[in-house]
C-alpha cells in the first residue's frame, strides 16, 4: 500500500509559513530568500475537472492573458463539466482563446472522467511520484501541468514544478549558483527539501517576483 502524503496540506497561510519554517531548518540557504521573499500565501483554486482545465488554460502564457481567457471560457455554457463540455464544438471553445491542442486536452480529461478512468478524489490519496504518474498518463498532461495542479488545487505539500522557467531562474540566483540549474539539476537540488517541495515552489515564485518588481528586470 501506497504511503499517505504528508501533511498538513497548504492550503493556509499558517500551513504555508510552517512548511517554510521546516524548509529553512533542513536548508540554511533559504533562510535569506525567505527573508528577501517576504509574506508567502497559499494558492489554492478548484479541484477536479474545473481545476485541471484551470491549469491547462494557463500553459505557456503570461498571467494576464491566462485570466483574460478563462474570464471567458468559464462563462461558456457547460465548459465546467465534464459531460456538458464533451457536448461542446472545438470552434466554441477556440472562441474564447483556447488553443486547439488544449481544447484536445481538456476533451481527454472530460472523456477519461466520464468513463471512470479518471478520479481526483483517488488523485488526492497518492503521494507526489504517483500522482503524477496517474495524471501524465493521459494524453496532452505533461509533469508541469500536473505538478501545478497537485500544488494549487489538491493542495500537495511536496511537489515542486521542476520545468518551470521563473523557478529555474529564481533558485539560480536565490542561491548564487553560477548557472541556470537544468531541470533534472533542479530535481536533484529539490529532492533535499522534501517534504516541503511545494512551499520551496510558492517560496522562490514570490522571490522571483519581488525580484522582478523591484529591480524591473526578469532574472
Amino acid at each position: 500500500m501506497s504511503p499517505v502524503r504528508p501533511s498538513p496540506r497548504l492550503d493556509s497561510a499558517g500551513a504555508v509559513a510552517g512548511h517554510i519554517e521546516a524548509l529553512v531548518g533542513i536548508d540554511r540557504r533559504l533562510a535569506p530568500v525567505r527573508d528577501f521573499a517576504g509574506d508567502v500565501q497559499p494558492r489554492i483554486t478548484e479541484p477536479g475537472f474545473v481545476g485541471i482545465a484551470h491549469v491547462i488554460c494557463g500553459q505557456q502564457l503570461s498571467v494576464a492573458s491566462a485570466r483574460a481567457i478563462w474570464s471567458r471560457f468559464e462563462l461558456l455554457p457547460g465548459a465546467l463539466d465534464p459531460v456538458t463540455y464533451l457536448s461542446l464544438s472545438e470552434e466554441a471553445v477556440r472562441a474564447t482563446g483556447f488553443s486547439g491542442g488544449k481544447f484536445r486536452t481538456v476533451r481527454v480529461i472530460a472523456e477519461a472522467m466520464v468513463a471512470g478512468e479518471l478520479d481526483f478524489a483517488h488523485l488526492e490519496t497518492l503521494p507526489a511520484e504517483e500522482a503524477v504518474r496517474y495524471l501524465v498518463a493521459h494524453k496532452g498532461i505533461g509533469p508541469w501541468t500536473a505538478e501545478v495542479y497537485l500544488m494549487f488545487c489538491a493542495g500537495h505539500p511536496d511537489v515542486f514544478p521542476a520545468g518551470d522557467l521563473a523557478l529555474l531562474k529564481a533558485v539560480q540566483h536565490g542561491l548564487g549558483l553560477d548557472a541556470r540549474p537544468s531541470i533534472k539539476d533542479m530535481i536533484g537540488i529539490a529532492a533535499a527539501w522534501t517534504p516541503h517541495r511545494s512551499a520551496a515552489a510558492l517560496l522562490f515564485w514570490r522571490y522571483f517576483a519581488v525580484m522582478r518588481d523591484r529591480e524591473g528586470i526578469l532574472l
